[in-house]
């Protein structure tokens, strides 16, 4: 089991690293500034939980270093949860495993910042749902490769 845990962080890891490039040549191609709904979730949650980001010089960075720290989070636990999923026998193939991986990645991240009234995707146009679909398709097809390549070897 901490073989399969270990994999699907190193999965998780490298999705993460797809989803971060997809994100970053997006931003790169039409010119769009980085998303600040990660700091605004982190500030939040730290809030709420009586521990907030001390306002002080600096604290935007500090909740931009969170807010990508927490997605970093996210992306590899997400990757040691589908892996366990993978051990205990349910396997499909890489498009529909991957599509599954970025989607429940995608519902890790956008569920909780609905619910803390970061973001209402219910207002998202098809360009903001693009660039929220896109990148955690390439998340799940990384994360979900990555783990299902040993079975390639056996």
């Amino acid at each position: 089991m901490i073989r399969s845990i270990a994999r699907g962080c190193a999965a998780g890891a490298a999705g993460t690293t797809a989803l971060n490039a997809v994100t970053y040549a997006d931003m790169a191609l039409r010119g769009r500034s980085a998303s600040s709904t990660p700091e605004t979730a982190v500030d939040k949650i730290t809030t709420r939980m009586g521990h907030p980001v001390p306002d002080t010089s600096g604290r935007d960075n500090r909740l931009t270093g969170l807010g990508a720290l927490s997605g970093i989070a996210v992306g590899t636990a997400t990757g040691a949860a589908v892996s366990l999923i993978h051990r205990a026998g349910v396997r499909g193939p890489l498009w529909l495993g991957g599509l599954l991986t970025g989607a429940l990645a995608m519902a890790l991240t956008d569920v909780p910042m609905a619910r803390l009234g970061v973001s209402d995707p219910r207002t998202w146009s098809v360009r903001d749902w693009t660039a929220d679909v896109v990148p955690h398709i390439a998340y799940g097809l990384v994360t979900y490769g990555v783990i299902t390549a040993s079975d390639q070897r056996r």
